[in-house]
């Protein structure tokens, strides 16, 4: 940040009681960082995920930014979904998740200003399908992607089916989608999934800058040009999204999800049954 930037923490009622996530303006940016205090690995638990759903609803009518930055914290932008979360989910949350993780993309794609994410560290599940959802992806050399949904043994019903074959193409996407491999930056680039890789010292720093650019830009212009590039992408949207979340859904009740689960507290591998 340069010493003429002027930054202060957020203050309106709209942007208060957030206890996962942590904003702040420098000029004419809106700094979002993503930082549960309740996992040290910034996954997402109930909490976190109710509040990225309302973020995203509060920011589409965000009008003292002209670009909103979008970050983790430390080396982990986030690790997707938290397991003691998803242990504890019952067949009576189903509704409300469901609900939830479709109102955080529709409003996602409905934020006007432009948003610039800076992947510091893995971007996992839903952690990169919000970074892939963003306008323009700066990501740390040392920043991995992945999608991970089917090790869980789950379908990757929150938005995963939907951006990673729009980036990158049905047979592409569905390796990844369907082992839960790892992209390191490079490779990530390489495949398209991200506009811009650069040292992890330097990754904010350069967002930044990217961002003040955009800034300087005629807002209507970028807003509407977002837009019109988004209806592409919520078409997509509400032709998957329906179907992908009822399909991760009945995977979320599924003895091989559960199974999934307890390999990961025994720290073995799992065995699925098909079931």
């Amino acid at each position: 940040m340069s010493d003429e930037a002027r930054s202060s923490s957020v203050h309106s009622a709209r942007y208060e009681g957030y206890s996962s996530i942590v904003l702040e303006r420098i000029d004419d940016i809106l700094r979002v960082q993503l930082r549960n205090p309740r996992n040290k690995v910034n996954a997402v638990d109930a909490i976190m995920h109710d509040e990225l759903r309302r973020l995203f609803d509060e920011l589409r009518t965000e009008n003292e930014a002209r670009c909103v930055l979008l970050t983790g914290t430390g080396t982990v932008f986030s690790a997707g979904g938290d397991v003691g979360w998803m242990r504890g989910i019952t067949k009576d949350d189903f509704y409300k998740l469901r609900r939830e993780g479709q109102q955080l993309l529709w409003n996602l794609l409905d934020v006007e200003v432009p948003i610039v994410a800076a992947v510091n560290g893995p971007a996992v599940g839903l952690g990169a399908t919000i970074a892939l959802f963003s306008d323009v992806i700066f990501m740390a050399e040392s920043a991995v992607l992945s999608d991970p949904h089917v090790r869980v043994g789950l379908v990757a019903g929150d938005g995963g089916a939907v951006i990673w074959p729009m980036t990158i193409g049905p047979a592409r996407a569905k390796e990844f989608l369907l082992t839960g491999d790892s992209l390191s930056a490079a490779d990530a680039h390489a495949l398209g999934l991200v506009n811009r890789v650069v040292p992890a010292e330097r990754l904010e720093q350069e967002a930044l800058e990217f961002a003040r650019r955009l800034c300087k830009g005629a807002p209507l212009a970028l807003r509407y040009t977002k837009a019109a590039v988004n209806h592409v992408v919520r078409q997509n949207l509400a032709s998957v999204f329906d179907y992908s979340t009822a399909l991760e859904v009945l995977t979320f009740a599924s003895a091989d999800h559960r199974e999934a689960l307890d390999a990961i507290r025994d720290k073995r591998e799992p065995h699925f049954t098909g079931r």
